[in-house]
C-alpha cells in the first residue's frame, strides 16, 4: 500500500509537468502575470502559483520570492521547487515571483537606483499594489512575506526591512547583508556613505529594535556552514542583532551556496514563514481579510552556532 501511495503521489507531482517549445520542463501551476511598472519604465514581468482549493474561494497569505543575481531576464519563472516544498507542508499560501534582472541590466541588487531602474519600488510597491487587486489576498502586512535566495536573500532583507509597512515576515536563504559585485566576493560602492547605508542591513540594526516594536516582525536569516562568501557577514548580523536585543532566528545548516541545501530546507523554511502570516480564510468568512493575525511580538531569540 505504501509503494502505491508514493507512485501515485509520483504520478500526480509529474503531471503538472510538460515540455515547452524549447524542450524544457514547465509547470502548469505555475502562470506568468505582466504590469506596467513606472518605477522601472518597462513591462514586469512575474510568476505566480495559487494554492489547492484557490477556485473554491477563500483568502490567502502572499509569499514574494526573490530569486538570485546575475540573471537572465527570465529567472524568475524557476520556483516550481518553492510551489512544491510549499505543497509538502499544506501550505496554503499564493507565491508571487517578480522578474529582478533585464537584458543590460543582469546583477541590479535590487536596489533603487534612479529613474527607470527602481527595483525596490517595483517589488515593494508597485507588485503587492497589483497582486492584491486580481488575486484573493490577505491584503495587508500579516499576509505578506518576503524570502529571496542569494542575492534575492539580500533583496528580502533590505526591501523588506525597509517597507515593514508592507511585509511581516522577511527570510533570507543564504543571502547576504551588503550590496556586492556579481561575484559576491566584493562590496560595491554607491558613491556616498548615506547611500551605502541605505544599501546595508547592518546599518539599520540600530533603528530596527523600535520599529519591530511597533510592527511586529518575523526575522530569520540561514546560510551553510560551507558558504564561503557568506556565512561570515551573517554571523556578523546576527551578533549585531543579538547585541541590540532584535528578536530574529539565524541558524547555520549543513551545506553550502548550493540548491542541494536550499531544496533540502525549503519546506522547513516556508513553513515557519507560513506559521508567522496570517492564515487562509475559507468561504463567506474571506469577504474581509483576516482580522486576528498570530502573535510576533515575542519571536524566539535563536543563537547562532558557527
Amino acid at each position: 500500500m505504501l509503494a502505491a501511495i508514493v507512485v501515485a503521489a509520483a504520478l500526480a507531482a509529474a503531471a503538472t509537468l510538460v515540455r515547452d517549445a524549447r524542450g524544457r520542463e514547465a509547470d502548469l501551476a505555475i502562470r506568468e502575470r505582466t504590469l506596467r511598472s513606472h518605477a522601472l519604465g518597462m513591462t514586469l514581468r512575474f510568476a505566480v502559483s495559487l494554492p489547492p482549493g484557490y477556485d473554491g474561494g477563500g483568502r490567502y497569505p502572499v509569499i514574494y520570492f526573490l530569486h538570485g543575481l546575475p540573471a537572465s531576464a527570465s529567472a524568475f519563472r524557476d520556483i516550481g521547487f518553492v510551489r512544491r516544498a510549499l505543497e509538502q507542508v499544506g501550505g496554503r499560501a499564493i507565491v508571487v515571483a517578480p522578474q529582478a534582472a533585464r537584458d543590460g541590466d543582469s546583477d541590479p541588487e535590487y536596489i533603487d537606483w534612479g529613474e527607470g531602474r527602481n527595483w525596490e519600488t517595483a517589488i515593494a510597491r508597485e507588485i503587492p499594489a497589483y497582486v492584491d487587486r486580481h488575486f484573493r489576498t490577505i491584503p495587508n502586512r500579516r499576509g505578506r512575506a518576503l524570502v529571496g535566495i542569494s542575492a534575492g536573500g539580500y533583496g528580502a532583507m533590505l526591501i523588506g526591512l525597509h517597507h515593514l509597512d508592507t511585509f511581516s515576515v522577511i527570510e533570507s536563504w543564504s543571502g547576504y547583508h551588503r550590496p556586492t559585485d556579481p561575484d559576491g566576493t566584493s562590496v560595491l560602492d554607491l558613491g556616498s556613505p548615506a547611500a551605502n547605508a541605505r544599501a546595508s542591513a547592518h546599518a539599520l540594526v540600530g533603528t530596527l529594535r523600535r520599529s519591530a516594536a511597533r510592527r511586529p516582525l518575523l526575522l530569520g536569516f540561514y546560510v551553510g556552514r560551507r558558504d564561503s562568501r557568506f556565512r561570515r557577514d551573517n554571523v556578523l548580523l546576527d551578533a549585531e542583532l543579538r547585541a541590540a536585543r532584535v528578536p530574529h532566528m539565524f541558524r547555520l545548516y549543513g551545506g553550502g551556496h548550493d540548491q542541494a541545501l536550499w531544496s533540502a530546507r525549503a519546506g522547513e523554511w516556508l513553513g515557519r514563514a507560513l506559521a508567522a502570516l496570517a492564515p487562509a480564510v475559507d468561504g463567506a468568512a474571506a469577504t474581509t481579510p483576516a482580522s486576528t493575525p498570530p502573535d510576533l511580538s515575542r519571536p524566539a531569540l535563536l543563537p547562532g552556532r558557527p
